[in-house]
């Protein structure tokens, strides 16, 4: 099992109902069969830090990792979602013991930006960003 934490912030000028929509959309994402589990909403931690909001997700190994990263409604979210984020940072946890698991997830990541470059473009445009 792996966790991926997304702490984020809206760009100033975002409504509250663009925030809603965007919300609405990644939560979609995180209900898709190859999560086992999920929480979006509110980020807890240090204001000062800069996020308002999280996005986490608990996929069950790479096969399911793949899976997430094909369903329709990942894409669809994050064509949503990502232009209207100011300020991204991932946190990635595992109780897997593979020592190569962080590069595998890469690799993963790596196919799925090159074989999207629509969705590439819209991650490197948020202008904080932490991978």
């Amino acid at each position: 099992m792996f966790v991926n934490l997304l702490r984020f912030r809206f760009k100033d000028g975002v409504t509250e109902a663009e925030q809603a929509q965007a919300l609405a959309a990644i939560t979609r994402t995180s209900k898709t069969d190859a999560v086992s589990f999920s929480v979006v909403g509110r980020d807890l931690g240090d204001p000062a830090e800069g996020y308002t909001h999280a996005y986490c997700v608990g996929i069950a190994d790479l096969s399911a990792l793949q899976k997430y990263f094909d369903a329709p409604e990942h894409r669809e979210g994050d064509l949503l979602f990502l232009p209207r984020v100011a300020r991204l940072r991932r946190i990635a946890l595992t109780d897997d013991a593979d020592p190569a698991l962080g590069e595998k997830i890469q690799a993963l990541h790596r196919e799925k930006m090159a074989g999207d470059p629509e969705w590439a473009a819209l991650l490197a445009a948020i202008p904080v960003i932490e991978l």
